[in-house]
């Protein structure tokens, strides 16, 4: 991305009390705020590519090597305008309330269940993931993982350790030719199906949602159908209210006996007592799990799960995205996302607040309007007197989420009484204004 080359006049609250009382360029009486004024706060080792986009912008980085405590980051983000985590640490409602100049959020992962998505939408924060970023690197795991399985060659390495040469062929087959049944047919479980495919394993699957098969792979009618008949099921699902312990005790004995359970999903989606009771019993010939109920933040040497010490169950800290490419691609993609909506007010790829693509080049002496505001008939109305002092040359507007997203471009310079006119709105979230002052070069910005 090109590097910031206008400054920000931002809502109340916002941005403006971090920026100077005064700057070169300000005799018009409007506050310049400079790029190395926005403070970025990135979490559990973010990869360094998307640290360097950001500090290219001329952003203040500041950087954590482990995520927080729900404590901590309420402490650590008040001055915050950026936020990148991972999977660990929990954006919480007490954190986003603490995080008053907080614009938006990079989850530089899949998943964004570790935020409180309806809140930050409440508060115009916008979150951005990375849907893509780590779909080959999830499933060549968690392919790797079922030949692991098959061959019981997780508990033939721990005997080696202590010593143990126990060659054994009982229990043990080729995956050619067995049952792959998917559940969660998105961008891994669609990845997974072509790459088992490619072993000789017949594809079955299931979602909620009807889906184009890739290759020959058959599509089922329900979750309780491919429990019967898969030889392996790996779970592919988001973390919400319908996939919390979506495969508990009376899933588990659906499934053929020696069959095997594999989650890289989420750790919420299978009960971890009832799985150990199946594998220990036999039923389940062996598991692959990469997700847990509760992670901790960091690294520790104490973790404890009912898995431990169970037959021919292969376990990782969830470590299914965490490939140097998959970090590489994420990092670039969210901080992408994260500077085209500081910069330009883009929100495209958001989770949480409407879609609106922003990509024209802002000329100097104009104004770009972002409004976040309530999605109440007779808003944009008044927005409209507000901004009748000037022309329109573009106007785009996107709802969802119980909230409006407004992007409007105006032939002039705003002046402080429309900015805070816009910000005294009965239903205004939150109002960022982006113009292009004195010493303005050209360019995106």
């Amino acid at each position: 991305p090109l590097s910031l080359s206008v400054c920000l006049l931002v809502c109340k609250g916002i941005m403006a009390a971090a920026a100077p009382a005064a700057a070169p360029g300000t005799s018009d009486g409007r506050v310049y705020f400079p790029p190395s004024n926005v403070n970025v706060l990135l979490l559990e080792k973010v990869h360094a590519k998307a640290v360097q986009q950001m500090r290219e912008q001329g952003f203040n980085v500041k950087e954590v090597s482990k995520g927080l405590t729900e404590e901590e980051l309420v402490e650590a983000i008040r001055d915050v305008h950026i936020l990148g985590v991972r999977s660990k640490t929990k954006v919480t409602k007490a954190a986003l309330e603490a995080g008053k100049r907080l614009l938006t959020i990079g989850c530089f992962c899949i998943g964004t269940d570790q935020v409180d998505l309806p809140e930050a939408s409440k508060r115009g924060v916008a979150v951005f993931n990375s849907p893509y970023g780590n779909t080959r690197s999830v499933s060549e795991l968690v392919l790797a993982e079922i030949i692991m399985l098959a061959r019981r060659a997780g508990d033939r390495s721990m005997e080696m350790h202590r010593g143990e040469w126990n060659k054994v062929s009982d229990g043990c087959f080729e995956v050619r030719g067995k049952k792959l049944g998917i559940v969660g047919y998105g961008h891994v479980g669609s990845q997974l199906s072509v790459l088992a495919e490619a072993l000789g394993m017949r594809v079955i699957f299931y979602d909620i949602i009807p889906k184009l098969s890739l290759g020959t792979a058959t599509a089922m009618s329900s979750l309780e159908e491919v429990l019967q008949k898969a030889d392996f099921v790996s779970l592919h699902v988001p973390a919400d209210k319908t996939t919390t312990n979506m495969i508990s005790k009376p899933q588990l004995d659906l499934m053929k006996p020696g069959s095997y359970l594999i989650n890289a999903s989420r750790g919420n989606v299978v009960d971890i007592n009832a799985l150990a009771e199946a594998l220990r019993s036999g039923h389940i010939a062996g598991s692959a799990v990469d997700v847990f109920p509760e992670e901790p933040a960091g690294a520790v040497k104490d973790f404890k799960t009912p898995l431990q010490g169970c037959p021919n169950t292969l376990m990782t800290p969830h470590v299914g995205g965490s490939t140097e490419e998959a970090q590489a691609a994420i990092g670039i993609e969210v901080a992408n996302k994260l500077i085209d909506f500081v910069n330009r007010g883009s929100t495209m790829g958001s989770v949480n607040v409407p879609e609106v693509a922003v990509v024209k080049q802002l000329p100097a002496g104009h104004t770009r309007v972002l409004s976040f505001h309530k999605n109440t008939p007779g808003v944009l109305r008044e927005i409209n007197q507000i901004l009748s002092v000037a022309n329109i040359s573009s106007q785009t507007l996107e709802t969802g989420f119980n909230i409006g997203y407004l992007v409007v471009d105006l032939e002039s310079e705003t002046s402080d009484d429309i900015n805070k006119m816009l910000n005294e709105m009965t239903h205004n979230i939150r109002t960022r204004v982006l113009y292009c002052g004195k010493g303005y070069q050209g360019g995106p910005i």
